[in-house]
């Protein structure tokens, strides 16, 4: 999920209006290649919800779907519960990233 993650950003990266999204994809990326000890607070406004908006269209969706299916694949087991958990977390996140603030927790 990392990699694609990191593509996804370096496709937005290409143009200049869409450094920002990059940015922003390249920092979800760091999240799902070390899931674990982050937590994500939801937040923002206008901005966020219309940057949120654009993102399910060109994007987030196919992210969500990605991850959404890892997770289930990881629950079939007992021992990728935790990793099925982190995927749901980024499926969440996929759809919705700006205005997102990854936390470490300890």
């Amino acid at each position: 999920m990392g990699l694609s993650w990191a593509f996804i950003g370096v496709l937005w990266c290409i143009t200049i209006i869409g450094i920002p999204i990059g940015k922003q994809c390249f920092k979800l990326a760091s999240v799902a290649f070390f899931p674990f000890k982050k937590d994500v607070q939801l937040g923002g406004g206008a901005p966020s919800l219309l940057l949120n908006i654009l993102w399910i269209i060109f994007g987030g969706l196919l992210l969500a779907i990605e991850a959404f299916l890892l997770g289930i694949l990881f629950c079939i087991t007992i021992v990728g519960i935790p990793f099925g958990k982190q995927c749901f977390k980024l499926a969440k996140l996929s759809l919705a990233p700006f205005g997102a603030e990854i936390v470490h927790t300890d």
